[in-house]
């Protein structure tokens, strides 16, 4: 018989968060950025993104979950690119 119990249980739960987000329902390029994209044009569609994670009712469990994996793209739980990476280069977490 097959063992079984080493391997992973369901990991639902531990997604399901991603449900309620608001951004499901937007046009993923308001997150991510085009090549090329520079300067006001760049800085108001982010900012337009994250106007949608401030009303986010997962936004915390979504900036955790790109700091934790170092999502290197996009704005995720109201954060950019450059926003993440100066937190996790000082070694903290920007939680509200």
């Amino acid at each position: 018989m097959t063992e079984i119990s080493r391997l992973p249980g369901p990991v639902m739960e531990l997604w399901e968060w991603q449900y309620q987000g608001s951004c499901r329902d937007e046009d993923d390029t308001l997150f991510f950025h085009p090549e090329g994209e520079r300067g006001s044009t760049r800085r108001r569609r982010a900012e337009a993104a994250k106007a949608i994670c401030h009303s986010c009712p997962v936004m915390l469990q979504c900036r955790e979950q790109s700091l934790r994996v170092r999502e290197p793209y996009g704005v995720w739980g109201g954060l950019s690119e450059d926003e993440r990476s100066a937190i996790l280069a000082g070694g903290a977490r920007k939680t509200g």
